[in-house]
């Protein structure tokens, strides 16, 4: 049996016909530049401390966490990302620009789709303190659910999410302007991560778990699951 990291080294070496970039996913840790001094940053709002048990364990469904990835130009669009943390579904937006008028009209479209299952299906959502996320506590608020903020610079707080923007960058790589991105491509990428089948999700893939959640919930309100989920599983 050969482990994880020996592999990594064959492929490094050149010793097979894989490269890294045929990976979905390798870690990289960059060196800490200890010379620079860091800027500190002001908290949004709620501390991920604050949290519950259930959160921390992904035992209790409805537990996000968000994201923005950009692009090549700084006038560039961008991705918001979302992440569900027990069931690993994915939702992905495309956005002009990067600021929170953009982020509150997410938030509204989503309120449209889930109506009143909305405060069931999002729970809470853990932001970092981008000023994108400046609004992100008022208007979960003005929705019944909680936003919570990870620590400046910390961002294996939010491990779920950061490992989905790494698959997306897999297909959108840094180099690419996202702007000259489709949505239909945006959608299609979400569509491949929520169909893939997962280990950590005992091969089951996250749609098929995100619709049993759901699925729960409309059983328990003693509704019908409508929509584009109706025929999902």
């Amino acid at each position: 049996m050969v482990c994880t990291k020996t592999l990594y080294n064959y492929i490094d070496r050149g010793l097979l016909k894989v490269r890294n970039i045929d990976l979905l996913l390798k870690l990289r840790l960059k060196p800490r530049d200890k010379t620079k001094k860091r800027e500190p940053k002001r908290i949004m709002g709620k501390s991920i401390d604050l949290r519950t048990k259930e959160v921390e364990t992904r035992e209790e469904f409805g537990h996000w966490e968000i994201d923005t990835v950009v692009g090549k130009r700084f006038n560039d669009a961008v991705l918001l990302t979302l992440t569900e943390r027990k069931t690993r579904y994915e939702l992905i937006f495309l956005l002009d620009s990067k600021d929170s008028e953009s982020v509150k009209r997410v938030f509204m479209e989503l309120k449209e789709r889930y109506g009143e299952l909305f405060v069931d299906v999002f729970r809470s959502i853990t932001a970092d303190n981008g000023s994108e996320f400046s609004e992100l506590s008022s208007i979960l608020e003005s929705y019944r659910s909680e936003a919570y903020f990870a620590h400046p610079y910390s961002s294996w707080e939010r491990a779920s999410n950061e490992r989905q923007n790494g698959i997306i960058r897999r297909f959108i790589p840094k180099v690419k302007v996202i702007k000259d991105v489709p949505l239909s491509e945006v959608k299609e990428i979400e569509r491949w991560m929520n169909q893939y089948p997962r280990k950590v999700l005992n091969y089951s893939t996250a749609e098929e778990c995100f619709y049993r959640e759901l699925l729960k919930i409309c059983e328990g309100k003693g509704k019908v699951l409508e929509g584009e989920y109706a025929q999902t599983g």
